[in-house]
């Protein structure tokens, strides 16, 4: 169990943090090689691409559970605990049903490339590999919008502080 809220809580820290460095140290090398060579590689832009896809969908998930997407809640500030919390209850819903319908549509394309084979240009693996990012994206945000709407309905019961996540401005 132990192990599990482990995963919960560092899984997308973990995640970014790989595809971060691998992003950094293949666009290092593929600089050196470019600048002192005059040499570059199709191999090196498409982990670059491709490690950039996976930040931004991992992050977007990452984003859903400390509830760091950008937003405008000067309203907010004006409203009671109970409000605040069915507002955030009803952002997460819309949120929930928009990427229930991307998750959706986002698999069509990695099915397309699947059954026909397609692959990368430079890399020449399955492109399904890298197509599933958007797809685990909104699946990862689905679980965490799951676990967003529970906690919130739980804080609406019992009248706690709804969760609003760190502020970058005051």
């Amino acid at each position: 169990m132990d192990f599990l809220r482990r995963i919960d809580r560092d899984a997308e820290r973990w995640l970014l943090l790989v595809f971060y460095v691998m992003l950094v140290i293949t666009m290092a090398i593929e600089v050196l090689r470019r600048e002192i060579f005059s040499f570059s590689s199709i191999w090196g832009e498409e982990i670059v691409r491709y490690s950039f896809i996976y930040l931004a969908w991992i992050g977007a998930a990452a984003a859903v559970k400390e509830r760091a997407h950008i937003r405008i809640d000067v309203l907010m500030h004006y409203l009671g605990p109970r409000p605040k919390a069915l507002l955030y209850i009803f952002g997460d819903l819309v949120m929930f049903g928009v990427a229930v319908i991307a998750l959706y549509w986002s698999y069509e394309s990695v099915h397309i490339s699947a059954k026909f084979g397609s692959v990368t240009d430079g890399l020449r693996i399955s492109k399904v590999w890298f197509l599933m990012a958007v797809p685990l994206g909104f699946a990862l945000i689905i679980v965490r919008l799951i676990q967003s709407l529970i906690r919130d309905i739980h804080h609406l019961r019992t009248g706690k502080p709804v969760f609003e996540g760190d502020t970058l401005f005051e």
